[in-house]
């Protein structure tokens, strides 16, 4: 079983010095990978309801710092040698493929291969309308987006002619290190994100749910891949971490996951070494 933090871009985390630190503990701890989270604006007095909190509200109110997702894993990249480093998640339908796929190359060439590119439609509508971006065919767009973004980063190359995107032949570079370009992660939670996982992703991360949520998502995206007939075994499962009992972790592994994700440890250097210890002596430790 592998492990992530994640977050590691807002807060206190949008500080270099403590965004260092937490990137180079982690990975002397054996933390498998950084993820970040993006938004590019929060609209003033914004009614739609965020998802991953009971009080529908983003932690830390509208005035909490959160960096760009990239461009704080190349500075993470700079200081650690090993950690993989991904965005959980980037908001695809709100960006152009051709800014994506030349800074997730970029990112991967200068972290040695070490990309993960997590992608989610997005919740935020408000923060849609302020782009000038349509909500409503955010699914579409980012399924788009994400074989504009592949075909982008072939060899060669190519013409792309799509509904949301269209241009002639372009060359893009450099390329990812990663041989098939970056992983794409589809993050989500409900049964259409587990089928898009299927369809178009190398990973499916559904960011919360009970343990009865997650199993039944995982099955959906087994019978979508069944129904296209793709292997499932290419699409690797993330899960939020249970808690650091050895027994919940493990049935995570059994239900399909080689990676679990958390928040950060701490939230200040002196937090951040004393849960990563706790950590190591709890988890890692034990499996």
């Amino acid at each position: 079983m592998k492990f992530g933090i994640a977050f590691s871009n807002a807060g206190p985390f949008a500080q270099p010095d403590t965004l260092a630190h937490l990137a180079r503990s982690a990975e002397a701890t054996g933390i498998e990978s950084l993820w970040t989270v993006e938004h590019a604006v929060i609209p003033v007095g914004y009614s739609a309801e965020y998802p991953y909190h009971k009080s529908g509200k983003m932690p830390g109110g509208e005035k909490a710092p959160i960096m760009d997702p990239i461009v704080p894993l190349a500075f993470a990249a700079a200081v650690t040698e090993k950690i993989r480093l991904g965005t959980g998640i980037l908001i695809l339908p709100q960006r152009h493929p051709f800014y994506v796929a030349k800074e997730m190359a970029t990112l991967d060439q200068l972290s040695k291969g070490r990309a993960i590119l997590g992608i989610g439609v997005g919740w935020l509508h408000e923060e849609f309308a302020a782009l000038g971006i349509d909500f409503e065919t955010r699914a579409s767009r980012t399924r788009e987006a994400v074989a504009a973004i592949r075909s982008l980063w072939k060899g060669e190359p190519e013409a792309f002619d799509g509904k949301f995107f269209q241009w002639g032949l372009v060359e893009s570079n450099p390329k990812p290190v990663q041989p098939g370009g970056v992983p794409i992660v589809v993050g989500g939670h409900s049964d259409i994100s587990a089928k898009r996982a299927a369809r178009y992703g190398n990973g499916f991360f559904p960011g919360r749910g009970t343990p009865e949520l997650l199993s039944h998502l995982i099955d959906v995206l087994r019978a979508e891949c069944e129904r296209i007939g793709r292997d499932p075994g290419e699409i690797e499962i993330t899960l939020p971490l249970p808690s650091y009992e050895i027994d919940a972790i493990r049935r995570y592994g059994d239900l399909g996951a080689s990676r679990l994700i958390t928040g950060p440890p701490g939230f200040d250097q002196a937090t951040v070494e004393t849960g990563l210890a706790k950590f190591r002596e709890n988890v890692l430790d034990k499996l």
